[in-house]
C-alpha cells in the first residue's frame, strides 16, 4: 500500500540548503515544490541534511531508513562500473554546487516512495560496442523506477548511459519530471513494462537531443502528459503511443526528428495541441480523446514559440562548468575520450570553428548523423575501423512503414563541411553513407552499400564504394572504385 506524502516542507528546505544555486529564486524554472501528477513529493524534506562525497556516503545515505536531504558533492565514480546505486524512500538526492555527478552508474528506486533527484549530471556508464544495450552487462539505465511512486526529477542531466535514460517501470506511478537534459544516447526515456494501466506521468520543459529511440515510448500509462518539451536530431522516432497508452502532447517543440508523433496499437491514443514540427519528416499521428490534464491538476504551458529558448537556457543543473573540446578520441578499449562515434558527435556539438574526432581501430556498431546544426567535423579512423549497421531501407519498422534511405542509411551527413578520412563505412540493403549538407568530402574510405547524395555538393576521392553512388545531389568521383554491391 502506497503510504500518504508528508506535510509540504520542501522549499524552505532547499532554497536554504548549500545545494541550492545562489539565484534560485530569480531562474523561473527553479522551484521548491513539483507540479503535475508528482505534486506533494516531498523527499527527505522530513529528515535531517547530509553531505555524500564518496561513493560509500551516497551508498549509505541513499538507502537509509530515516528520510534525509543528500547533498551530492563533486564527481562520484561508480565501483563496479555500470551498477546501480540504490535509493530508498522519502530521499532527496540534490547536486552541491557546480561538478556534482555520478559517473558509470545511474540511481535505481525499487517500490521507493516520496523521492526527489536535482541539480546532478549521471553520466558514461556506456559499454563500449553495445550501441543497442543488449548484452548482459549493460543494463546501465541514468534512473529507473520500478514499482516505485511520487517521483520527482528536475534539473538532471544524463548523457552517455549504456541503456535508457530514465525508464519508469513495472506500476511507477505519479511522476514528474522538469527540466532535464538526455542526450547522446540511443534510447532516451521508456514507460511501460506492465500489463496494467496505473502510470500517471507529467513531463514538461525537457530536451532530448541527439538520441535514437524512445523519445517518449509510453506502453500502457493512464495518463501521460507531455508538455513544453524539446526534441531536437532524432534518428528513429520521436514520442509514442503504444498499447493501452493514453498521451497528449502540447507546446512543445520537434526538430529535425523522424516520425515525430506515433500511435502504435489500436487501442493507444494520443491527443497533441499547438506543437511545433521544424526540420521533420514522417508521422505525426492523433488518435481518440486520451484524457484532460486539467481534470488533475492546473497548469500554464508557455507557447510552444518561446519553449526552445527556455529550453536551452534553463534545462540541465544549475552553475554547469563545461568545456566543449574541439579534438577527440574515439576508442572501444578505453584509451579515448568517449567509446562511441555518437557520443564525441554530441560533446563537440557546440565547439567554434572546425572539430577533428579521431577514432581508433575497431568494429562500431553505431547508428549515426551528424545533424545540420553541426557543421565542419571532420572524422578520421587511426587503423581498421569499421563503423556498420544493419538495417534495410525495405525494411519495416515495428510500428509501421519503411525505413528508407533516410532511416536506414549507417552514417548520414546533415551538416555542412563533413570530412571522412581513412575508415570504413557499412550498410546492409541501405546506404553506407546518405549526404545531404553540402560541401562533403570523403578521402581514403570504403563505402559497403553505396553513397546517396541526397542534396548539396559531395567529393569522393582515393576510395572504394561497394554499391552506387547517386542522388540528385552533385557528386565528383575522383580515383575512386565503383563496383556493384554483393548480391
Amino acid at each position: 500500500m502506497k503510504r500518504p506524502i508528508a506535510a509540504l516542507v520542501l522549499g524552505a528546505a532547499l532554497l536554504t540548503a548549500p545545494s541550492a544555486p545562489a539565484a534560485a529564486t530569480a531562474d523561473p524554472s527553479w522551484t521548491d515544490r513539483p507540479t503535475g501528477f508528482a505534486a506533494g513529493t516531498t523527499g527527505g524534506a522530513a529528515g535531517r541534511t547530509v553531505r555524500a562525497a564518496t561513493l560509500a556516503d551516497l551508498r549509505a545515505y541513499a538507502t537509509a531508513a530515516e528520510p534525509l536531504t543528500v547533498q551530492l558533492v563533486g564527481s562520484i565514480r561508480v565501483n563496479p562500473f555500470g551498477d546501480m546505486i540504490t535509493v530508498g524512500s522519502d530521499k532527496t538526492i540534490i547536486g552541491a554546487g557546480p561538478g556534482a555527478e555520478i559517473v558509470g552508474g545511474g540511481l535505481f528506486l525499487n517500490a521507493a516512495h516520496n523521492v526527489i533527484i536535482r541539480n546532478l549530471t549521471i553520466r558514461d556508464s556506456y559499454v563500449p560496442g553495445d550501441f543497442d544495450g543488449k548484452s548482459a552487462d549493460n543494463d546501465n539505465d541514468g534512473i529507473r523506477l520500478d514499482t516505485a511512486d511520487h517521483v520527482w526529477i528536475d534539473h538532471v542531466k544524463i548523457e552517455r548511459v549504456g541503456d535508457g535514460g530514465i525508464d519508469i517501470r513495472k506500476d511507477t506511478d505519479h511522476v514528474t519530471l522538469s527540466w532535464n537534459v538526455i542526450s547522446d544516447i540511443n534510447k532516451a526515456l521508456g514507460v511501460g513494462w506492465t500489463s496494467n494501466v496505473v502510470t500517471h506521468l507529467t513531463a514538461h520543459h525537457n530536451w532530448i537531443r541527439n538520441t535514437v529511440q524512445r523519445n517518449w515510448s509510453i506502453d500502457n500509462a493512464a495518463a501521460a502528459h507531455l508538455y513544453n518539451n524539446y526534441l531536437t536530431d532524432i534518428t528513429q522516432y520521436g514520442t509514442m503511443s503504444r498499447n493501452n497508452a493514453r498521451v497528449v502532447v502540447e507546446d512543445s517543440v520537434f526538430d529535425q526528428v523522424n516520425d515525430p508523433l506515433v500511435v502504435h496499437g489500436a487501442t493507444a491514443q494520443l491527443v497533441q495541441r499547438r506543437n511545433l514540427f521544424t526540420g521533420t519528416a514522417g508521422r505525426t499521428d492523433t488518435s481518440g480523446t486520451a484524457f484532460d490534464p486539467s481534470a488533475f491538476y492546473a497548469y500554464s504551458p508557455d507557447p510552444a514559440s518561446r519553449v526552445k529558448d527556455l529550453v536551452r537556457k534553463y534545462a540541465g543543473p544549475r552553475q554547469q562548468s563545461e568545456r566543449t573540446p574541439r579534438t577527440v578520441t574515439v576508442a572501444l578499449d578505453g584509451t579515448g575520450d568517449y567509446a562511441s562515434l555518437l557520443a564525441a558527435l554530441g560533446a563537440t556539438r557546440d565547439a567554434r570553428g572546425r572539430v577533428e574526432i579521431v577514432i581508433k581501430a575497431g568494429h562500431y556498431r553505431e547508428q549515426v548523423r551528424i545533424w545540420p546544426n553541426q557543421s565542419d567535423v571532420t572524422i578520421r579512423g587511426d587503423g581498421d575501423v569499421v563503423i556498420s549497421y544493419d538495417i534495410a531501407a525495405t525494411a519495416t519498422k515495428f510500428y509501421g512503414g519503411t525505413q528508407g534511405n533516410a532511416g536506414a542509411a549507417t552514417l548520414a551527413l546533415l551538416g555542412s563541411g563533413t570530412v571522412l578520412q581513412d575508415l570504413t563505412v557499412q550498410a546492409t540493403g541501405a546506404p553506407a553513407v546518405r549526404a545531404a549538407g553540402d560541401r562533403v568530402l570523403l578521402v581514403g574510405v570504403t563505402l559497403v552499400g553505396g553513397y546517396d547524395a541526397a542534396t548539396g555538393r559531395g567529393h569522393l576521392r582515393n576510395s572504394t564504394v561497394r554499391g552506387s553512388v547517386d542522388g540528385p545531389g552533385i557528386t565528383v568521383v575522383e580515383a575512386t572504385a565503383v563496383t556493384p554491391a554483393a548480391s
